[in-house]
């Protein structure tokens, strides 16, 4: 990555202090406030250790060290002065922080600080992911120096970041694009921007983003009461609660008179266009990125709700995951995993010979498309009731996902790639009222569709394009949209039924995703490898939720 600073998705600043207002706990512990300049200096020391220059690294780290000691000896055995805000930071840096130094200073800062009767917090889970072990993410070596640029840049590196860092050049597009939306000058004022992104995640309950950006809302000055209630936020922001819920659950239904409501002369309050598309991005990247947050397993950061405690472990604690399915006949699992790479394996290559020999008729193709967008994946997994935090940032929880073309019924009009694509007509439309952010989007699609590494499991040399273009196409075939010249018979020949249910589950009810349905698709590949299906899932559902909405503005512009 390039030396200038890359700021990431959660706008937040080096060593902000959202942590402790979002993290409020009723637990009574020895931790008490410090005093504003205390604070003051700590937020200071951490903000440089953010800093390209060694030196003033390891001086900010030797200041915050002494800071910490002192405020320790402050007072009797049992009482000292440190924060819940100081100790979130710390417990922060000790888990995900990669450079080794600050790492470790922060661990033995806290250790410290447990010896002197301070009751510190533990974080609840062992990595990023419930689903990937661990040693995938945090192990040294090459990967390390994309997280220690997104460290110096960002001052934190969150899950995403970590999971992300498994495919480095994604994650670089990635973090420009969100630093593009977030924090570039644009036609929407910051504290707005975050709030927008809020009331997406809140849509497919994903309190991980909803908290990732509320910290950065409040950073940005954004005023707390908006966080307890949509009603408590502008008028203008409610307006596109009817474009948010279609967008995340049925954008096919997006139609000219929904931007026409918000963007003509007679609307109040007016949307302007480039402010609108600001939003659209910004909502339709959220929702996207929620899938791939469920799609994960990812945990809560070590300073969210839900990430960490003060309580000590239980004696019986167990060490296996509870998101981790138990095998009990692990070799039988592994015999029967290698058995399905090579049966996918053989399918990709007759498919190869099939499409060289036999040209499908037109008609046929647009019935392999039909049978495939009608065919019944089952997806109702019932999860527990959404947390305060976001089930009050949503408006008609009710409406969700329903099959663009269930059985026995009139699907709406099929959206053909060739009478409106992104290459042709969305690109230069989001290019032209929100500048550059065309060519970033565009930057994106193009790296996760040809990214690769020519293995596959167990195997090198492999030609992947097939089966990452079935898993795009399959995405956008759930989403009503047909490319005239594939052939959607490839999609059931490659996609066995448990990537389908992954599949359809991630991109479509994202809430509904299990450590189960994880891992029972492809079990014999790498969690990378299944890490870049989801990068393929969220790009493909970002792209076809987008083109519903740009062909409803070109309809508005004629």
């Amino acid at each position: 990555m390039a030396n200038n600073p890359v700021a990431g998705f959660n706008g937040q600043a080096n060593g902000e202090k959202t942590p402790g207002r979002l993290s409020g706990s009723g637990h009574s512990c020895h931790h008490q406030s410090e005093t504003e300049s205390d604070v003051g200096q700590s937020v200071k020391c951490l903000s440089r250790l953010c800093s390209r220059d060694e030196d003033e690294r390891a001086a900010a780290l030797e200041e915050l060290s002494q800071g910490v000691m002192v405020r320790l000896g402050l007072d009797r055995r049992g009482s000292a002065r440190l924060s819940k805000e100081t100790l979130l930071h710390l417990l922060r840096l000790s888990r995900s922080c990669p450079l080794q130094e600050v790492r470790g200073r922060a661990s033995e800062l806290l250790r410290t600080a447990q010896e002197q009767g301070v009751e510190v917090p533990r974080s609840l889970a062992s990595g990023p992911s419930a689903f990937i072990p661990a040693k995938e993410m945090l192990k040294e070596g090459p990967d390390q120096d994309i997280l220690i640029e997104s460290f110096l840049s960002l001052g934190r590196v969150d899950h995403i970041t970590m999971v992300m860092a498994l495919h480095p050049a994604y994650l670089s597009c990635f973090l420009k694009t969100q630093h593009a939306l977030l924090e570039v000058d644009g036609p929407l004022p910051r504290h707005w921007r975050h709030y927008i992104a809020v009331m997406a995640a809140a849509r497919h309950h994903c309190s991980y983003l909803v908290q990732q950006h509320s910290a950065g809302f409040l950073e940005a000055g954004g005023e707390e009461s908006w966080l307890s209630g949509l009603e408590h936020a502008p008028t203008k922001l409610r307006s596109l609660q009817t474009l948010n819920r279609l967008l995340a659950h049925r954008p096919w239904l997006i139609t000219q008179q929904h931007i026409q409501e918000l963007v003509c002369p007679g609307a109040e309050p007016r949307w302007s266009l480039a402010e609108l598309i600001h939003a659209v991005v910004l909502m339709a990247q959220a929702h996207s990125l929620s899938s791939f947050v469920w799609g994960c397993g990812l945990n809560p950061e070590p300073d969210h709700i839900g990430g960490y405690t003060f309580q000590p472990p239980s004696p019986s604690h167990l060490h296996r995951s509870p998101h981790s399915p138990a095998h009990e006949d692990g070799r039988q699992e592994l015999v029967d995993g290698a058995m399905e790479v090579e049966v996918l394996m053989k399918r990709m290559v007759e498919l190869q010979q099939q499409q060289e020999e036999e040209e499908c008729t037109q008609e046929e193709m647009v019935t392999r498309f039909e049978r495939e967008r009608s065919e019944s994946i089952p997806t109702a997994v019932v999860r527990g009731a959404p947390p305060e935090l976001v089930l009050r940032l949503v408006e008609d929880p009710e409406f969700r996902y329903e099959d663009f073309a269930p059985r026995g019924e009139q699907a709406p009009p099929t959206m053909r790639a060739q009478d409106y694509s992104w290459e042709d007509h969305g690109f230069s439309l989001v290019n032209r009222l929100l500048p550059d952010m065309g060519q970033l989007l565009d930057e994106k699609f193009q790296i996760v569709s040809n990214l690769t590494y020519h293995r596959m499991a167990m195997h090198e040399g492999v030609d992947t394009h097939t089966l990452r273009k079935a898993l795009w196409n399959y995405i956008h075939c759930l989403y009503g949209i047909r490319y005239d010249d594939y052939d959607y018979g490839s999609v059931n020949v490659l996609l066995e039924r448990s990537l389908k249910v992954f599949v359809k589950t991630m991109a479509c009810h994202p809430e509904q995703t299990t450590a189960r349905i994880y891992h029972t698709f492809w079990r014999h590949f790498r969690h990378s490898e299944k890490v870049h299906a989801n990068l393929i899932v969220m790009e493909a559902r970002l792209q076809a939720a987008l083109l519903y909405t740009l062909r409803a503005i070109t309809h508005y512009m004629r």
